[in-house]
């Protein structure tokens, strides 16, 4: 056994192999430790999220409920049968004797049922006011169980800086719709609330309402006064499920964060403190990153450059397929470019060719497109070419089917084993799709859209080449223009008259020129090959 020993010290694949597992064995324990150091970072920012959320949590719900107490005083109040009676001074008290207990409540009004203010916290009488527009009020006249409204956020006709109005319904003897009563709540007291918590640069707290509209985002203040956001993953989680935590992606600066959220009591009001997972992670990363130098020191050069050329080689071609990716894609519509295009267009026609199968092609042309961009600028034309790509994907939906940009506003639409009748069904369905289409732009709507279609179709024949069955097509697009536009005109592959896909069909004897038909017009399209 000891001669073994020796002989296996001396052995070079015995070195390696201790050289390897050795390392592996001290990355795997420093790996546990590691972990276990993450996990506790984790836990702390999760109780620090959670202790931080239900302080500002029970805040606001508190501050809510004393103005809407006032607010329900002052409804209770106007029930006084003599209220009219008494002195401007003492109906002010009466009225409004418990706004003063709420310290960060703005304007408190009560509105008639035209929406006029009829009596005002701030002093008799009333400041000139009318709120009979606003969705608050709107809201109130039409639901009689409404009960506590709170707004989005709108600017004050008093103070002309962003408020939440919070508002009741004020009713007569018969329950019959006599006004509301409201107090507004500035944004500024979220905000000096949220000022004395520091999160790290990364960190953010939003407040919403139950329909995704954001009252306000600390530190960064909303880009717009109250943007809706029902639709992000991130909002319709605190909106299904109330209270709880997750890691997610933040749409608008694509940062990671750990979400913790919840229902401010049972207001329609949601509370969410976001913190950077980079930053929970910042500390942890920074005694990971110590301890794994030295680990990697032990490792050897060997594996230190195995890893090194592993991470790069992974880069590079997730690089390379990204790359790979846009140099296929047009950037505009989506669709793939003139080079993805051609690519799969030889790989169709040999395939084609191969299997005895139809193929056809159709080009696609926006008719009149340079009067778009005169009268719409780029954009507008951008638009149209935007609407089009779409209503072209949608006529050619097979598997197998093609539709590519393949140059300013032309497109191609590539369509391997489809019979002669199906392809002209797909012409004639983008052409509705197309005249279908409502376009605005910013001036206004663009008019009505139409192209012109060049349709190629033929048995692919041995030894010909892709170039010509899209210069039949091509040709086709031409005649279209020509004949008139909206519409398309067809040709065929020569020479087979007969064959897979109903050719024989589609023949026009003597003819010498592809044949047009217009979008909408009846009997079955005819095709002729192009004259040499």
């Amino acid at each position: 056994m000891a001669t073994t020993f020796r002989r296996g010290l001396r052995s070079a694949r015995a070195w390696i192999a201790l050289g390897v597992v050795a390392p592996l064995g001290m990355v795997a324990v420093c790996a546990a430790l590691l972990l276990d150091m993450r996990r506790d970072a984790w836990d702390k920012a999760a109780r620090t999220s959670w202790n931080l959320l239900q302080v500002i949590e029970r805040d606001v719900d508190r501050n809510v409920e004393i103005i809407d107490l006032a607010l329900q005083s002052v409804v209770e109040n106007l029930k006084i049968y003599d209220l009219e009676e008494l002195k401007p001074h003492f109906r002010q008290r009466v009225l409004f004797d418990r706004a003063v207990n709420a310290k960060d409540l703005g304007a408190m009004l009560v509105l008639d049922e035209y929406g006029n203010a009829l009596y005002d916290a701030a002093g008799w009488p009333a400041r000139r006011l009318n709120g009979g527009d606003r969705d608050y009020f709107r809201a109130h006249k039409a639901d009689p169980d409404l009960g506590l409204h709170i707004s989005r956020p709108v600017i004050s006709q008093l103070i002309g800086k962003p408020v939440i109005v919070l508002s009741r319904r004020v009713a007569m003897a018969d329950d019959s719709f006599n006004g509301i009563v409201l107090g507004s709540l500035s944004l500024s007291y979220f905000n000096r609330m949220f000022d004395r918590i520091r999160l790290g640069p990364g960190g953010t707290i939003a407040l919403f309402l139950a329909d995704g509209t954001r009252i306000l985002r600390h530190p960064e203040p909303n880009e717009e006064l109250a943007p809706n956001f029902a639709s992000s993953p991130n909002v319709q989680r605190f909106l299904r499920e109330s209270t709880g935590s997750f890691v997610g992606i933040t749409p608008s600066d694509d940062v990671e964060r750990l979400y913790t959220f919840t229902r401010v009591g049972t207001l329609p009001l949601y509370l969410s403190v976001a913190l950077s997972t980079a930053e929970i992670e910042a500390e942890w990363r920074a005694k990971a990153l110590g301890i794994g130098l030295v680990v990697l020191a032990l490792c050897g050069l060997a594996i230190g450059l195995s890893v090194l050329v592993a991470g790069e080689l992974r880069r590079r071609n997730a690089a390379e397929a990204e790359l790979a990716l846009l140099s296929r894609t047009d950037p505009l519509t989506g669709l793939p470019n003139r080079r993805a295009f051609e690519e799969a267009f030889g790989r169709a026609f040999a395939e084609t060719r191969r299997r005895s199968a139809p193929l056809g092609l159709l080009v696609v042309d926006a008719d009149h497109f340079k009067r778009f961009n005169d009268r719409h600028g780029h954009e507008g034309g951008d638009r149209v070419l935007v609407a089009i790509a779409r209503a072209l994907s949608a006529s050619a939906r097979r598997p197998g089917d093609l539709v590519a940009r393949i140059g300013g506003e032309e497109f191609a639409i590539l369509l391997p084993n489809t019979d002669a009748e199906g392809v002209a069904h797909v012409a004639e369905t983008a052409h509705a799709a197309v005249g279908c289409l409502l376009v605005e732009a910013q001036d206004g709507p663009v008019g009505r859209i139409t192209v012109s279609i060049g349709l190629a179709f033929g048995l692919p024949r041995a030894g010909g080449e892709p170039a010509e069955l899209f210069r039949l097509a091509d040709a086709a697009l031409y005649e279209a223009k020509a004949a008139g536009r909206d519409r398309t005109c067809y040709a065929l592959m020569p020479p087979p008259r007969t064959g897979p896909g109903g050719i024989e069909s589609w023949m026009e004897p003597g003819g010498d020129a592809p044949a047009s038909t217009r979008h909408g017009a009846s009997g079955p399209p005819l095709a002729v090959p192009l004259a040499s």
